[in-house]
C-alpha cells in the first residue's frame, strides 16, 4: 500500500493525529485494510495528507499501542491480526464486537478438506525460489511449453511410476492449474455429446463442472467396492468418474477385482473411458498401498488426473493429467495451442522440490502427522458413548461415523454447533433428494488434517457433551 485517502477536517475540533488514527483504525476493524497488509511509511503518508510527519508518528503510535498495527524492523508497519482483539471503547462509551462475516464462526471445525499448512517446508521453498531466480534465466519469462515444462513433467512421470504404479512417459502429461481447469481442458479436446457418470454420493465440485461442460450427467449408485459397474452399463454412459484409491466421501477404497470389471466396460465399446481422479492417494494407514487404476489398463482408456494441493498446498494450483495416446493425439489436434496455465517459474521450482528429495521427505513427514492424528481422534470418538460405527478410516483425511439411535444429520449437526464444533453430513453429498433418502442412518464426516492434536482432543471432549448427553437421555 503506497498511500491512503483520508478526507480530514482542519477545522474539526478533533485533532488531525486522531481523525488519522480513527480511519485506519476503522479500516481494519471493517476489513477494508487486511491483516498482513502494509501501510504507508510516515514519510509517504505525511507527504500524501500534506500534514507533518509527527501528526502521522502520533496516530500510527496510538494504533501500535492499542494492537491494530505492528512494526517489523527494517520493514514499516503492517495491519495486526484482530482474533480475539476486543475495541477499545468508542467516545460514547459503547464496545462494540468486531463484525463478523454472516456464517457461524466455530472453535473447532472437522472440515473434510483440510491440509495442514503448519508442516510446510517454508525454508526449502523459499531458497528454491530463490535459486531458481538467481540465474540468469531469461527464459523462464517467455511462454513454455503448452503441455508444462518437460523437467517438471520428467519428475512426476518418474514420482507417478514408482510411488502409484502409473505407466507414462513425460509426453502423456498435461501441467495445469488445479484439476478443474484439467477437466475443462479434457471436455475440449474429447468433444461434445458425451454422458458422463459419477459415483453417488460424489465430490460435488466435480458433478457441478460437468454440468457445465455441455456434458449429460448421470449417477451411479455404490456398493462396499466402488461404482456398480451393472447400473453403470444400464445408464448408457461413455465416460465414468471414479476415485477408486479413496473415493469422496465414502473413502471407499476399490479392491483390484471392482477396477478389473471397469476396464472391462471401458474395452467394451469404442469411445468409452474412465477418468481416475486420484486426488489424496499418498495418504493410507492399513493394509498395503492399490496402485492407481491407470496400471492396471493395457488398452488407452484410463485417463489419471491427480494433484498436488492435498501433498502440498491448495494454493500451489498444480495438477497434471495423463492422457492415453488415443486422447493424446486429439489433445494434439484440438488444444495443443492453448498455453500453460502454470508459471514457469513456479514449475521449476517444484520439479527441484520433487528432485532434490524434499517432495518425499514432505509426504512422510506428513503422512507420520496425519497419522498421529487420526489414531488420536478414533480413541477420543471411543470416549463419546454414541450409538455409532466408523467408516472410511484406512486412507485419506476424513472419516465417518454412522449413527444407529435414530438421530438425524441436522440434530447431531445442531449440537455439536451449540458446542462450537463443526461438523459435517453425508447427505450434501448425495445427487438428487431421492438418493440423500436412501441413508436410512445419519452419517458424519471429520476430518482431522488442519486439526492440531489438542484441538481433536478438546473438539471430541465437546462432542461427547452434545452427542453422548444426548444419546443417554435418549434425545
Amino acid at each position: 500500500m503506497y498511500e491512503l485517502t483520508i478526507h480530514l477536517k482542519a477545522g474539526s475540533k478533533i485533532p488531525l493525529y486522531e481523525q488519522i488514527y480513527r480511519y485506519i483504525k476503522s479500516e481494519i476493524q471493517e476489513g477494508r485494510i487486511a491483516s498482513g497488509e502494509k501501510l504507508p511509511s510516515t514519510r509517504v503518508l505525511s507527504r500524501h495528507l500534506e500534514v507533518s510527519r509527527s501528526t502521522v508518528e502520533m496516530a500510527y503510535e496510538q494504533l501500535l499501542s492499542e494492537g491494530y498495527i505492528e512494526a517489523r524492523a527494517c520493514r514499516g508497519y503492517y495491519a495486526a491480526r484482530l482474533d480475539g482483539l476486543y475495541r477499545l471503547a468508542e467516545p460514547d462509551g459503547r464496545v462494540p464486537e468486531i463484525k463478523k462475516s454472516g456464517e457461524k464462526q466455530y472453535d473447532y471445525d472437522f472440515t473434510p478438506n483440510g491440509v495442514d499448512l503448519k508442516s510446510f517446508p517454508y525454508n526449502v521453498w523459499r531458497r528454491l525460489s530463490r535459486e531458481c531466480l538467481t540465474d540468469d534465466r531469461a527464459g523462464l519469462f517467455r511462454l513454455g511449453d503448452p503441455m508444462g515444462e518437460y523437467g517438471l513433467r520428467s519428475a512426476i512421470s518418474s514420482y507417478l511410476h514408482q510411488a502409484r504404479g502409473v505407466n507414462c512417459t513425460p509426453e502423456q502429461i498435461i501441467v495445469g492449474a488445479g484439476n478443474d481447469y484439467l477437466l475443462m481442458l479434457l471436455a475440449a479436446v474429447m468433444g461434445e455429446g458425451h454422458r458422463a457418470a459419477l459415483e453417488n454420493p460424489t465430490y460435488r465440485q466435480a458433478y457441478r463442472l460437468f454440468e457445465n461442460l455441455s456434458y449429460e450427467v448421470i449417477t451411479v449408485d455404490m456398493d462396499e467396492k466402488g461404482m456398480r459397474v451393472d447400473e453403470l452399463r444400464k445408464s448408457g454412459a461413455d465416460i465414468a468418474f471414479v476415485m477408486p484409491s479413496h473415493q469422496y466421501p465414502l473413502g471407499i477404497v476399490m479392491p483390484p477385482g471392482r477396477r478389473m470389471e471397469l476396464l472391462k466396460w471401458a474395452n467394451e465399446k469404442e469411445g468409452r473411458c474412465i477418468i481416475e481422479d486420484d486426488y489424496d492417494s499418498e495418504f493410507r494407514y492399513k493394509g498395503k498401498p492399490i496402485p492407481a487404476l491407470q496400471g492396471y489398463d493395457a488398452c488407452g482408456k484410463v485417463i489419471y488426473v491427480g494433484t498436488f494441493s492435498k501433498s502440498i498446498a491448495p494454493s500451489i494450483r498444480m495438477s497434471y493429467m495423463v492422457l492415453p495416446e488415443p486422447v493424446l493425439r486429439r489433445y494434439k489436434e484440438r488444444c495443443g495451442f492453448i498455453s500453460s496455465t502454470v508459471s514457469r517459474v513456479d514449475q521449476l521450482i517444484l520439479q527441484k522440490f520433487i528432485e532434490e528429495g524434499y517432495f518425499e521427505r514432505h509426504l512422510n513427514k506428513t503422512r507420520a502427522l496425519y497419522r498421529s492424528r487420526h489414531d488420536l481422534l478414533l480413541s477420543c470418538l471411543k470416549e463419546i458413548g454414541a450409538d455409532f460405527t466408523v467408516s472410511g478410516e484406512n486412507a485419506g483425511v476424513h472419516l465417518l461415523l454412522h449413527f444407529h439411535d435414530g438421530r438425524t444429520e441436522e440434530e447431531l449437526i445442531r449440537a455439536a454447533a451449540k458446542k462450537s464444533v463443526k461438523v459435517y453430513g453425508l447427505s450434501g453429498y448425495y445427487v438428487g433428494k431421492k438418493e440423500r433418502n436412501k441413508h436410512k442412518d445419519a452419517v458424519i464426516l471429520l476430518g482431522y488434517a488442519n486439526m492440531t492434536e489438542e484441538n481433536i482432543r478438546m473438539a471430541a471432549g465437546r462432542l461427547k457433551e452434545a452427542w453422548g448427553a444426548a444419546a443417554d437421555t435418549g434425545q
